[in-house]
């Protein structure tokens, strides 16, 4: 891979060419070096979809919105994720569509629907091979998945949960849910696949509130003990109700080691409109912003940038969508930065604390949809 030393020397040439983003180490650029792949990529992308989406040249026209002046990503604007949920916004043609995702939602509520062309597509699971990679190696591993198999079996339209396994699922060299349908634990089956693969490195997925109440609880009410000392579990989503119970992520990690040993439990931040680009928590408890995408945080009173510690509403900017104008996204969350380049973990770039939902914001996540499959 490219690194930060030679980036300048040997690379300027390409800086709108994703595929070669992708040869770039995902936590290696500083902060100016980023900053510069980042807004060459950005601005194109912007003018990409002005000139092929209606929708979005309708908005900045609106908005009144000049691309050829804008030279910092930071200036570009930012589309809500709710509009997603209420126009189809996509910068390509309805043949050049293979996937739609959609996000998750309560009963009643309507969803986000993300169209991808095949480029879009293999740039999300491409970027997440070059993050996940530098936290679980190379190697393919053995896989637990803590869901059902009934939630991926549409493979026409993904739901973010089943776009979240399904994208993880490139990982594994053999797979178990380790629930039936019926959302109860396999015991037995996990039993002989921890034994099955004894001396290796097992990798687990799933969503936070889901891995509590049907897998932590059931392990507690069974007075089972399994050993995943060798595992590493990457979750996500569903902290609104674990938080509901009185637990925290540092309980959630202690709880988890007790029942079944497992010590590096890593969360990780995402959303179905930015697939591919995760935000993953490192060893310090913090998450991280690759070189593929970016967070700022906006003042609620003019959406300025927020000062580094300062809480605001997370916008997160991705180098990823081609194929709908997903690439700067103001979300329905708020939190803070931490720092720049700087995490006692070594990884370059922004690291970060989400800590909520914003006021009135509509309530939605993962793990919030696990009984409507």
């Amino acid at each position: 891979m490219i690194s930060s030393a030679v980036y300048l020397a040997e690379w300027k040439g390409n800086m709108t060419d994703y595929n070669k983003i992708l040869e770039i180490s995902p936590f290696s650029l500083e902060r100016s070096h980023k900053h510069e792949l980042m807004s060459k990529r950005l601005v194109e992308l912007s003018k990409h979809h002005y000139n092929n989406c209606q929708e979005y040249q309708r908005i900045l026209d609106v908005l009144g919105y000049d691309l050829d002046k804008i030279s910092s990503y930071y200036d570009l604007p930012m589309i809500p994720v709710k509009l997603f949920k209420n126009m189809e916004l996509k910068s390509i043609s309805d043949d050049a569509v293979v996937k739609t995702m959609t996000s998750s939602g309560t009963t009643g509520q309507s969803v986000s629907k993300i169209y991808l062309d095949r480029n879009t597509a293999a740039y999300q699971q491409k970027t997440l091979v070059k993050i996940m990679n530098q936290l679980i190696g190379n190697a393919r591993l053995p896989m637990i998945i803590l869901d059902c198999p009934s939630v991926v079996r549409n493979r026409a339209m993904f739901s973010a949960r089943g776009a979240g396994i399904l994208g993880f699922s490139i990982f594994a060299s053999d797979t178990i849910y380790a629930l039936d349908d019926n959302m109860k634990l396999n015991t037995e089956g996990l039993l002989s696949f921890i034994e099955k693969h004894k001396g290796k490195n097992i990798f687990m997925f799933g969503f936070t509130y889901m891995i509590w109440q049907h897998f932590y609880k059931e392990l507690m009410a069974a007075e089972v003990k399994i050993d995943l000392s060798e595992a590493v579990l990457v979750h996500g989503g569903g902290w609104k109700k674990l938080m509901q119970e009185a637990q925290s992520p540092e309980q959630f990690k202690l709880a988890l080691q007790d029942v079944c040993g497992i010590r590096r439990v890593h969360d990780y931040y995402g959303m179905v409109e930015q697939t591919g680009c995760i935000y993953i928590e490192c060893e310090y408890g913090h998450l991280h912003a690759s070189i593929f995408s970016d967070v700022i945080t906006r003042r609620t009173r003019d959406f300025s940038p927020c000062d580094f510690g300062e809480r605001g509403i997370i916008q997160v900017v991705s180098m990823i969508p081609e194929s709908y104008p997903g690439h700067s996204l103001l979300t329905e969350d708020e939190g803070y930065i931490l720092g720049e380049d700087d995490c006692p973990c070594g990884r370059k770039g922004k690291y970060f604390n989400v800590t909520g939902r914003v006021k009135k914001a509509e309530v939605r996540g993962c793990s919030d949809t696990y009984e409507q499959r």
